[in-house]
């Protein structure tokens, strides 16, 4: 087997079946193996999964009793036969020649994992939205794999991707204790041995955004959450627009309080973000509807002051990741590998 895709399931039926027709159409000239890693859906997907195994016997189904992401990778990892092992997610779009671009480029040498853009594509009305933000740097931050690039770059990350099953295997694979940011902390333990990730234009994938404030403030909320547990283990992992959402949720606080000389310049800075988050959008809007583009404002607030509460919850239960903030500040400097 050449390569085995690990698809961790938890109520997809939405966009399962899109997803599987994209990758069984995959243009790579090889063996492969999809394996289907369930979490205990309560809606059509098991029904859908059984159904196209019985029709094509590239495809597994695999049950995942904990129920979260990274189990579900470990659990497919252990059963996979293939060389290469590409992790692909059952609500996104990946190009035809997504695994034979990322095996050919691992075949070369010289990198760790291979991946492409990540490529947000909304669907639904606030996921449309949602979309929008995430093609702005406000939204983007200093993640360089959700850019689009004309050539091959280094990133401290990618989305999905694909890596050597031999070497995930020598690492342990998925650490889970980690779920959420298991695919950034897998990363750091890669590039903390000298592993290069790169991201490949070609294999930009699209996928689809939250399509609620709610739900989008819980998963940003989550990513600031265990944002801190990364920092704390990888502290050069931490990323410099990673420290400002949780300056944010700082400021709103001392903007609330009784003491003038604590409030004014708080307010003052708020100001600032007020600025620049009605620049975005009316950058945006120049090139989306009004109907979507008017919203932005609430999206970006979606995102950026619950990573920074979360952020600092994280900091509550795991400590101030500190070495992290004082290689973001320049005081200390990173170890030499």
């Amino acid at each position: 087997m050449d390569v085995s895709v690990l698809i961790p399931v938890l109520n997809e039926e939405r966009h399962l079946e899109d997803a599987v027709e994209s990758m069984l159409d995959q243009s790579f000239d090889g063996t492969a193996e999809y394996l289907f890693i369930d979490g205990g859906s309560d809606d059509r997907s098991v029904e859908i999964l059984e159904e196209l195994v019985a029709r094509d016997s590239r495809i597994h189904m695999l049950a995942n009793p904990e129920r979260r992401t990274p189990q579900a990778l470990n659990i497919g990892l252990r059963a996979a036969r293939g060389t290469f092992i590409a992790r692909m997610d059952a609500h996104a779009h990946y190009p035809r020649d997504y695994l034979l671009l990322g095996v050919t480029r691992l075949e070369r040498g010289d990198v760790v994992s291979v991946s492409g853009p990540q490529v947000a594509k909304g669907e639904g009305r606030w996921s449309r939205r949602v979309a929008l933000a995430l093609d702005s740097s406000l939204g983007v931050g200093g993640a360089r794999f959700r850019r689009r690039t004309a050539d091959e770059i280094e990133v401290d990350s990618g989305f999905t991707g694909l890596w050597r099953r031999d070497v995930l295997l020598a690492h342990g694979g998925w650490d889970e204790g980690w779920p959420n940011d298991q695919d950034l902390e897998l990363a750091a333990r890669l590039r903390s041995t000298g592993g290069r990730i790169v991201c490949l234009p070609a294999m930009a994938a699209s996928y689809i955004p939250r399509d609620s404030v709610r739900a989008l403030a819980g998963q940003y909320w989550r990513y600031g959450f265990y944002r801190v547990k990364t920092s704390r283990r990888h502290p050069e992992s931490l990323r410099p627009s990673q420290v400002l959402p949780p300056l944010l949720a700082v400021t709103l606080g001392a903007a609330c309080t009784p003491v003038r000389s604590v409030s004014r310049p708080a307010r003052a800075a708020l100001a600032l973000y007020g600025v620049a988050v009605l620049g975005s959008t009316l950058g945006t809007a120049r090139t989306a509807t009004l109907r979507d583009a008017a919203p932005l404002p609430l999206v970006y607030l979606a995102m950026h002051v619950p990573y920074g509460f979360g952020f600092l919850a994280g900091c509550g239960r795991w400590g101030p990741p500190l070495r992290a903030l004082m290689l973001r500040s320049g005081i200390r400097r990173p170890v030499q590998r």
